[in-house]
């Protein structure tokens, strides 16, 4: 999942509310006897470039279009899905190699407008090479969305301390399952990883390319690694910037989520302490975290009340994983915490604007559209992999976190709508070992991703080069913290050449 306190992503995006579109079929044409799998009606089609629907890719100078795609790839003659795709241009014609296809992560992170975050990290070689492109995947945004009518913008809830928490959480998570299949039962089987792998296929061919570039962040590591492993001979070069482990994914990789962001919250803390005067968190390390802890305790017998909103006991530990994911964030991290602890004491408090905007993201969806985009995650998620579905499993798994990850193992452990799926994955998950080359990055302090994740996946892409960066963030190509890993991704994607061994970039 890709997060960051600046955008508030929380592995999901902050997007707008959209329509629901291209869900209807169409009327197929015969597919050339030629082609074996059926799928010359899709390749051939004609793309209509414009401007991009939100002003802010299109003020970057993005075009967007969109391409039909079958629902089943199994039946290319039946029913289809509109999936929209975005595009910056090489810069120079003359110097261009291809298309770099990207993913910003999730599952369900909005892509249109990644080319242009991606494309203001790159060299003006780079941006001369390619043609950047971006996907809203099937099921998303503009790609004929899922709207299943939830009102929550994540699953992720901490069950609290007593059994009647736990339980409405259960209550929840099946809530939000039932409401998807009952609105599109004929849709969701096909909403997976590896067809959106084939999705990406089936741009590359609609655009005319005979190989495509990758770049995948977080959940677009998976992706990307999925890719590569369907369709080896069509990488030309792949970049997978902060990777989970592919055997983990995904219960297992919101799982270790937990120890991670209890490591990032000490980490916090031992900076906190040397502030105590600014802040007044506690003059240890130990002090901090204790102040937290015990300002969760009295978001439980009282909801905090601040800007409109009531935070309990339940929802407070999001906040806390949404804003201590990079360590350049905590003098924000700080001074919510500061506002929170005024909020609980009775103070007015006027909360900051990203305060302001991760409330209404998380606790108004409706306004924002993150709730639309909870039902592609959770499709894609639960369509991938099977989940355990005994109740048992879960509050098992909280209770053996909880001595040791008081925080979030009460959140990152608890029920999840996959546990009420209605129908079994149609494919086997991608079993991901492969020679493929890529170059790969990975924070050591990485609170989504955590590191021997990384690691893991670096293992199974045995033609990877590892560029370890020691920091606490999520995501480093499009970050600030190491000009290393950037120049890095820079001097691969222009030149084809990885390093020749796994390197470690100065902090």
């Amino acid at each position: 999942m890709r997060h960051t306190a600046a955008t508030t992503a929380l592995a999901l995006s902050l997007t707008t509310a959209a329509t629901m579109t291209g869900l209807l079929p169409v009327t197929a044409t015969k597919a050339s006897a030629s082609t074996a799998d059926g799928l010359d009606r899709f390749r051939h089609q004609p793309l209509k470039w414009s401007a991009c629907k939100d002003p802010k890719p299109a003020d970057s100078g993005t075009q967007c279009a969109t391409l039909k795609v079958p629902l089943d790839y199994s039946d290319p003659h039946g029913r289809t899905l509109d999936v929209a795709i975005s595009r910056i241009k090489a810069a120079d014609p003359a110097k261009r190699r291809g298309i770099l296809q990207t993913n910003p992560g999730g599952p369900g992170g909005r892509g249109l407008g990644t080319p242009a975050i991606l494309r203001a990290q790159m060299t003006p070689e780079v941006a001369a090479a390619y043609d950047v492109i971006g996907m809203d995947t099937r099921g998303l945004g503009e790609s004929s969305p899922l709207d299943c009518g939830l009102t929550r913008a994540t699953w992720l809830r901490s069950v609290g301390t007593d059994r009647a928490g736990f339980d409405e959480s259960w209550r929840m998570a099946k809530s939000d399952a039932d409401a998807c299949w009952k609105k599109y039962p004929d849709i969701l089987p096909h909403i997976s990883t590896r067809n959106i792998a084939r999705d990406v296929d089936l741009v590359r061919s609609v655009l005319g390319e005979q190989k495509t570039s990758f770049l995948g962040q977080s959940y677009g590591t998976v992706l990307g690694a999925t890719y590569a492993q369907m369709f080896p001979r069509r990488v030309d070069r792949l970049v997978l910037d902060s990777a989970p482990d592919p055997a983990a994914y995904w219960i297992g990789m919101q799982q270790v989520m937990g120890p991670a962001n209890e490591r990032a919250l000490d980490d916090f803390a031992a900076w906190a302490a040397g502030r105590h005067k600014r802040y007044g968190l506690g003059t240890t390390p130990a002090a901090v975290r204790a102040t937290v802890e015990r300002l969760i305790r009295r978001a439980e017998a009282k909801p905090i009340a601040i800007a409109g909103f009531r935070l309990d006991d339940h929802m407070l530990p999001l906040v806390l994983f949404a804003f201590g994911t990079d360590e350049a964030g905590n003098e924000e991290y700080a001074g919510v915490l500061r506002q929170l602890l005024d909020a609980a004491d009775g103070k007015p408090v006027e909360a900051t604007d990203s305060l302001r905007a991760w409330l209404t993201f998380t606790l108004r969806p409706q306004d924002t559209g993150a709730n639309v985009d909870l039902a592609a995650t959770m499709a894609i998620a639960c369509g991938d992999v099977t989940t355990p579905r005994d109740p048992g499993w879960y509050r098992k798994a909280v209770e053996r976190a909880r001595p040791t990850q008081p925080v979030f193992g009460p959140m990152v452990n608890g029920p999840v709508p996959c546990a009420f799926w209605k129908e079994k994955p149609r494919e086997e998950p991608t079993r991901i070992s492969n020679d493929v080359p890529a170059l790969q990055l990975q924070a050591t302090g990485d609170t989504r991703t955590p590191y021997d994740g990384g690691l893991a996946m670096h293992r199974t892409m045995r033609g990877s080069r590892l560029v370890t960066v020691p920091v606490r963030t999520h995501g480093l190509y499009d970050s600030s913290h190491s000009p290393c890993a950037k120049k890095a991704v820079n001097d691969y994607l222009l030149t084809g050449r990885l390093p020749d061994k796994d390197t470690i970039c100065p902090r």
